[in-house]
């Protein structure tokens, strides 16, 4: 059975009405990405204490840190990220989540990505070994911009750090507006032993536009025909960007979150898959 979370604040930045919104949907999960207009690596102890206390009380759990970890430039000093990062670990511990989002660094603009591979693979692979120590699994999202855009640099951070603590976050959307016009078939098979979590949203191919699950170029149907057939077993996280989509966050409200739920269960109903 497969789990529904979402990223809540694209919801709205109150925690009141992310929860009541996700009680409607009966998601029962949530990825802290942001609550009060606050980044959740910028919240306070007593602040993450309160936002633990207050999903607590409603039965959400937290399925991952939604960090932007990983979203500074390559040529940037590592050590203030390094440290950052370290908030991140801190954070999945108090909402106790195994996972942590990360990303694999900001190219610059037309730099060849080669050029950085073996800065990134550095980093990323410090990141894994702190978080291997910690006991928190890091998922890679690929994003547009950063080394890992593409199913083959996603596959060789993933190979190259060979880390238990580094798996995929699978967004198809991301992929898309990448220029990997059909995301399933050229690079699910090969990211497939990595893919531990995914995103649900959808593009259409050459503009980018975000659209709800099953209505862009992502080949949803596909990917979720193959994750069942393969004994997949996690979370689905609603990343809808149906209202604003921006470098570092979306927003959606109440009703498009909604309505971007609603299609994504449509999918799982047509191929008779259940979640809860």
């Amino acid at each position: 059975m497969w789990t529904l979370t979402g990223f809540a604040d694209e919801i709205s930045p109150d925690l009141t009405e992310q929860l009541d919104t996700l009680s409607e949907e009966s998601i029962r999960h949530l990825e802290l990405r942001s609550v009060w207009n606050k980044n959740v690596l910028d919240l306070t102890d007593d602040e993450l204490k309160q936002v633990k206390t207050a999903i607590s009380e409603c039965g959400v759990g937290v399925s991952s840190i939604g960090s932007p970890i990983g979203k500074v430039p390559i040529v940037e000093d590592f050590a203030p990220h390094l440290e950052r990062f370290r908030r991140a670990l801190q954070a999945a511990k108090v909402m106790e989540t195994r996972y942590v989002r990360v990303f694999s660094f900001f190219m610059p603009e037309d730099d060849d990505p080669d050029i950085y591979r073996d800065e990134v693979l550095e980093r990323m692979g410090a990141l894994a070994s702190e978080a291997e120590d910690a006991g928190i699994t890091l998922l890679h999202e690929n994003e547009k911009e950063i080394y890992g855009d593409t199913p083959s640099r996603c596959l060789d951070i993933l190979t190259q750090v060979n880390s238990p603590a580094l798996r995929a976050a699978w967004d198809a959307a991301n992929f898309v507006q990448c220029g990997v016009d059909r995301p399933f078939t050229e690079g699910y098979e090969e990211l497939r032993p990595f893919i531990e979590y995914v995103h649900v949203k959808d593009a259409m191919a050459g503009c980018g536009q975000v659209v709800p699950a099953g209505e862009g170029d992502g080949e949803l149907s596909e990917t979720i025909s193959a994750l069942r057939d393969s004994g997949f077993d996690g979370f689905f996280s609603l990343e809808p960007h149906l209202a604003e989509a921006g470098t570092y966050s979306g927003f959606s409200g109440p009703d498009l979150f909604k309505k971007a739920s609603r299609a994504f269960k449509e999918l799982l109903r047509k191929q008779e898959v259940e979640w809860r």
